[in-house]
């Protein structure tokens, strides 16, 4: 049944990572051209004109964009967080949905195997692609930073880690909804907004005292990468928050699906 799951859904993820690498690839062959001593001094006065709560939210009061790690590290992760986290949003809202939709649930049902079988594979082909997803596109990524330049290998691969503690908890979340829902269309809905809402969440609580607190209703703040260009290690709260909410959430996913009625 895995090999059925990995089947299934090797379309999608094919079709997700190529529009990540496609976009990264660009970056690679035109940033040595556009960006020099001319252009990164009109960034900088760029800079000055926008307040210093959004610089820092993204991060370019610790980082400078005159480099392509430089930009990775600004704007670069912002695109791996949003892509991944959507990703994963969709995919944890519709494996379980789509065999109900699509009526292959009743061919599962006919098989001798039990829900919680049928579940636990589901959840290990979507850990297994969104895994690989961020594997491939830091393998990606570092070969390009190689040939692009000199950069902190050590920094870029913590940074690298740092989506898997957004993506993981997103699929999880959706995918205890799924459970919940019956109809793929609305979850697929529910996904997208919990994935945006999310981030954009993240982005205000960086902006002010006042809307700090927003932080505390967001995933995307597990994947602090401030911290790790400041101290060059990730917060280990910040994983067990991470690895916390993605198996409470599998939990209450098999027990849901246990119950639910499938048409």
């Amino acid at each position: 049944m895995l090999k059925r799951e990995l089947k299934i859904n090797l379309k999608s993820f094919l079709i997700w990572t190529s529009i990540m690498l496609f976009m990264f690839l660009i970056v690679y062959l035109m940033y040595p051209a556009i960006v020099n001593s001319d252009s990164v001094a009109m960034m900088d006065e760029m800079m000055k004109m926008f307040p210093d709560e959004v610089i820092k939210a993204f991060n370019m009061d610790i980082s400078s964009m005159d480099s392509a790690f430089g930009w990775l590290k600004t704007e670069g992760f912002v695109f791996i967080f949003l892509i991944t986290g959507v990703y994963a949003s969709i995919m944890g809202s519709s494996i379980l949905l789509k065999e109900e939709s699509e009526k292959t649930i009743e061919y599962l049902n006919s098989l001798p195997v039990r829900r919680k079988d049928i579940l636990k594979n589901k959840v290990i082909c979507g850990i297994f692609y969104i895994v690989l997803m961020i594997i491939i596109i830091g393998l990606f990524n570092y070969i390009g930073l190689e040939l692009s330049g000199d950069f902190d290998r050590k920094q870029f691969i913590l940074l690298s880690i740092t989506p898997l503690f957004i993506a993981l908890p997103l699929f999880t979340i959706n995918l205890f909804i799924s459970t919940i829902s019956k109809k793929t269309k609305k979850t697929f809905g529910i996904a997208l907004g919990i994935s945006f809402i999310s981030y954009f969440l993240s982005i205000i609580s960086e902006l002010s005292k006042e809307t700090e607190f927003f932080k505390y209703f967001t995933v995307y703040t597990l994947g602090d990468i401030r911290n790790v260009i400041i101290d060059v290690s990730i917060n280990p709260i910040m994983i067990f928050i991470a690895v916390g909410i993605s198996l409470l959430f599998i939990i209450l996913s098999f027990v849901k699906y246990e119950k639910k009625e499938l048409v």
